[in-house]
C-alpha cells in the first residue's frame, strides 16, 4: 500500500525510530532551547480560587468518563475551573530548577502551554486567558465572547460555544527538541495527551462533562491566540461544562 508507506506520518515514524546502531551514529540536531515558562508581562492577572478535594473514587472516575458535548446554559464555579487547571498543570514538586506537575513530561521539559476560552465562569470575564504556571494564576489576553469564533475555527463544533470553558493547549517544540531532536515531537504529543486526560478525569470527578477536540484549523486557532504557528502552535483542545 504505497499511499500508506509514502505518507508524511509514516515517514516521520520511520525516520524518528530508535535502534541500537543509529542511536550512536545519528547526527545530533542542534536546536536552540527556549525559556521553560511563558508569561504575558503586563496582562491583567486573575487569581484562582481554592478548591476542596473530592471524594470521588479513581476507579469510578475511570469507569464513568465519557465524552460529553452538550452543556447547560449556566455558569461554572470558579473553584471548579481552578481544580481543572490544577489537574491540568498544577505544580506538585520541585527538583533543582524543574517544577514538577500533575502530568508527566519527557525530561521534565513541559513544552505545553495552557490557554482558556472562558464562556461562562463565575468571577471571570468571558475572554481568552493564559495559565501562568510558576505563579499559578490566569493572565487575561482578551476580553469578549470568543466561544463561537473558536468553534467556527474548530470546524464548526458547537461545544466550543456551549461549554462553560474550552482548554486550548499549544506546544513550544524547542523546549523538547533542544534535548531530543526530531524524536521529541513524539514526546510533545504524549505530553499533551497526559494533560488532557487529567482534565477529563478531573471533570468527571467534579460532575462536569468534557470532550477532547482534535479537529480544528490550526493556523486559524493560532491566530485567535496570536501564536505564530511555528515557534508555538495549538495542538489539542477540550471543552468543559455542566452536562445537560
Amino acid at each position: 500500500m504505497p499511499e500508506y508507506s509514502d505518507s508524511l506520518g509514516v515517514k516521520y515514524l520511520q525516520s524518528s525510530k530508535h535502534s541500537r546502531q543509529e542511536l550512536f551514529e545519528r547526527k545530533r540536531e542542534h536546536i536552540t532551547p527556549v525559556e521553560p515558562f511563558k508569561q504575558y508581562t503586563g496582562a491583567p492577572v486573575v487569581e484562582l480560587a481554592d478548591f476542596p478535594a473530592t471524594d470521588a473514587s479513581l476507579w469510578d472516575v475511570l469507569k464513568n468518563r465519557r465524552s460529553i458535548r452538550k452543556y447547560l446554559e449556566s455558569e461554572m464555579e470558579l473553584q471548579d475551573l481552578s481544580a481543572l487547571i490544577w489537574a491540568c498543570q498544577g505544580i506538585t514538586g520541585k527538583v533543582g530548577n524543574y517544577l514538577l506537575r500533575t502530568a508527566p513530561s519527557a525530561g521534565a521539559l513541559y513544552p505545553i502551554e495552557t490557554y482558556l476560552c472562558v464562556n461562562a465562569v463565575k468571577g471571570l470575564f468571558p475572554g481568552l486567558y493564559h495559565y501562568n504556571v510558576p505563579f499559578s494564576h490566569l493572565e487575561l489576553l482578551a476580553k469578549g465572547e470568543f466561544g463561537r469564533e473558536l468553534g467556527e475555527r474548530a470546524m464548526g463544533q458547537p461545544m466550543c460555544w456551549r461549554a462553560q470553558a474550552v482548554f486550548v493547549w499549544s506546544a513550544i517544540p524547542r523546549r523538547t527538541m533542544a534535548k531530543y531532536g526530531s524524536r521529541g515531537i513524539r514526546y510533545i504529543f504524549m505530553d499533551a495527551a497526559h494533560i488532557c486526560q487529567n482534565v477529563l478525569l478531573a471533570a468527571e470527578a467534579l460532575n462536569l462533562g468534557a470532550c477532547p477536540i482534535g479537529a480544528f484549523f490550526d493556523d486559524e486557532v493560532n491566530q485567535l491566540f496570536q501564536l505564530d504557528g511555528q515557534e508555538e502552535t495549538v495542538i489539542y483542545m477540550a471543552s468543559v461544562g455542566i452536562p445537560k
